[in-house]
């Protein structure tokens, strides 16, 4: 099936997951491991985009032969997860240009009162053949476009200025 967006249809502009820390991606003091916050950010999103926005990276792939890569990470551990805990975890696209995307993800405490990690992942368009930059297609923009975070802009925030946003909307 070729990439398709409906530009009549209103696409949730953030991806909601509730998963429990497991025990084995824990360190001695039952605290989530600081490597494993990447698998549950990147696999709650893969779970939720197909089912919210009809698409998954791989159809992008398959069709033009490009994809994402991760140049660039910027994490902020505040409070720890621990072993058993059910937590939230939200993500969304904040910036979309000709050729790269940042993706927002944050964690929170199951009643979503205390925020625990953000994590922004900047990542590279490529084709995959030659490694090489690309632009977006035209379709592929225009979907990122409308399913980006509008509520965010990297330009007017830091990194620590959005973390200080986000813990008064969760306290709020």
């Amino acid at each position: 099936m070729p990439f398709y967006h409906d530009l009549q249809k209103s696409y949730p502009k953030e991806t909601e997951s509730r998963v429990i820390i497991r025990f084995q991606d824990c360190d001695p003091f039952r605290h989530l491991n600081n490597s494993k916050y990447f698998d549950y950010f990147f696999n709650a999103r893969e779970d939720r985009v197909p089912q919210l926005y009809g698409y998954n990276t791989a159809d992008i792939y398959k069709e033009f032969g490009t994809g994402w890569v991760i140049f660039n990470h910027q994490i902020s551990y505040l409070r720890p997860a621990a072993v058993g805990e059910w937590v939230r975890v939200k993500s969304s696209i904040i910036h979309v240009d000709h050729n790269s995307i940042i993706v927002e993800y944050y964690m929170m405490d199951d009643a979503k009162t205390q925020l625990k990690t953000v994590l922004w992942s900047k990542m590279r368009y490529i084709e995959a053949n030659t490694g090489k930059s690309t632009d977006h297609q035209e379709e592929v923009f225009e979907y990122l476009d409308t399913i980006r975070n509008k509520d965010v802009d990297i330009s007017k925030v830091t990194f620590e200025e959005r973390i200080t946003q986000l813990k008064n909307k969760i306290v709020g």
